[in-house]
């Protein structure tokens, strides 16, 4: 009889100190442990920026290439896996912004997102709720990745893409809005 350990398993045989250290020294075992145990989570992340499939696989190999090439400069000071993040982050977003992403600039500070006074989000699932922000134009998207999902301040958002906070403040506004509109929809449609 053979026995078969999944891969999780074996990843959970090692630390994460055991684990960055084995790939600082350039060992393959510990390189592709690092690599599945938080490739879902980052491809997850990477398909929410990207365009399809295909540019989210070329965002995560491009990210774990970065994170592989950087490795000496985590100091094990606060989260190993909030550190990556950022670099996947970062990655999508240079690989978006080859693409030329414009966001509009006029000025929406008086533009009132609607009071639906609904519990609709509730009834959605996670994959549906991704699947209207994967919907949504790419400058929305991207500034409602960055604020909502993963937490950025407007500010950050500015400097990261060369924009007035202003203007990633206005572009959540318009996602808010647009996807409220899509779940009021799904809701016509439910009904």
């Amino acid at each position: 009889m053979k026995l078969s350990i999944s891969n999780s398993s074996l990843n959970d045989n090692f630390s994460e100190r055991e684990i960055i250290t084995g790939c600082l020294k350039g060992n393959v075992k510990y390189q592709k442990i690092l690599f599945e145990k938080y490739s879902p989570k980052f491809m997850t992340l990477c398909l929410r920026y990207a365009t399809d499939q295909m540019q989210a696989e070329d965002m995560l190999q491009d990210a774990f290439i970065r994170i592989f090439n950087h490795l000496d400069q985590f100091k094990f000071e606060g989260s190993f896996e909030g550190w990556m993040r950022r670099i996947v982050v970062n990655v999508s977003l240079k690989a978006l912004k080859k693409n030329r992403i414009t966001f509009s600039t006029d000025d929406e500070a008086g533009v009132q997102i609607p009071d639906t006074s609904t519990d609709a989000p509730s009834h959605l699932s996670e994959a549906e709720l991704l699947r209207l922000i994967k919907h949504l134009p790419t400058g929305y998207r991207i500034i409602f990745n960055l604020h909502a999902i993963e937490g950025f301040s407007h500010d950050e958002i500015g400097d990261m893409l060369n924009i007035k906070a202003s203007t990633s403040r206005s572009q959540l506004v318009k996602a808010r809005k647009m996807l409220q509109q899509q779940i009021i929809n799904l809701q016509k449609i439910a009904v």
